[in-house]
């Protein structure tokens, strides 16, 4: 015990000591496990964040408005071969893939397999004036919210996810496209 002085100068003791008992015991399990939970819960989440794009199961079902108007719903196309493309007007490597992009389009549109452009955090000048650059024809329009992101899990652009004609995915390209990968695609989900 040890004395001191008070404000009012009388002398006091300072028996404050470490509490210790059943009362100290719970509080720190409560906040240990609690601090557990709040790590499990992080971890859970980074680990689905860092999960990457969704590549296989059923293609996560969309509706997207075309920058024409044109209402376009993933579902609704069950039968043909679906490729939906991730990009934006200010990505080089969707650029680059741009071209080869628009000709496979070209090539396979008669033959049931239909392409989707989901343009990704872009302004709608910028994202008009590529698909004019590029002559793109086949439907494009924007990611209102990235919900449409969201559900594939992209990284990034330009991701291009395959879809066969049950709607299940059946893989995903990361970066740019160049011949004859999504050629070799096509005809392998065609064939089916």
């Amino acid at each position: 015990m040890t004395d001191t002085t008070t404000l009012d100068g009388e002398a006091a003791t300072d028996e404050a000591q470490p509490r210790s008992g059943a009362g100290m015991t719970i509080w720190r399990w409560l906040a240990a496990g609690l601090l557990v939970a709040l790590l499990a819960l992080m971890a859970w989440g980074l680990r689905t964040r860092a999960g990457g794009p969704v590549e296989s199961g059923p293609a996560p079902d969309f509706t997207l408005t075309t920058f024409e108007g044109e209402t376009i719903t993933l579902s609704d196309l069950r039968g043909q071969v679906v490729i939906i493309n991730f990009w934006a007007s200010w990505c080089p490597p969707c650029r680059d893939e741009a071209p080869y992009l628009e000709a496979t389009w070209r090539k396979y549109k008669d033959r049931g397999v239909v392409f989707i452009g989901v343009d990704y955090v872009d302004t709608e000048p910028n994202a008009l004036a590529y698909i004019e650059e590029f002559d793109i024809t086949y439907p494009n329009g924007p990611d209102i919210g990235q919900k449409i992101a969201q559900a594939y899990r992209i990284k990034g652009v330009p991701e291009t996810f395959y879809v066969d004609k049950t709607g299940q995915l059946r893989g995903v390209h990361i970066g740019p496209l160049s011949p004859p990968i999504l050629d070799n695609k096509i005809e392998e989900l065609l064939a089916e």
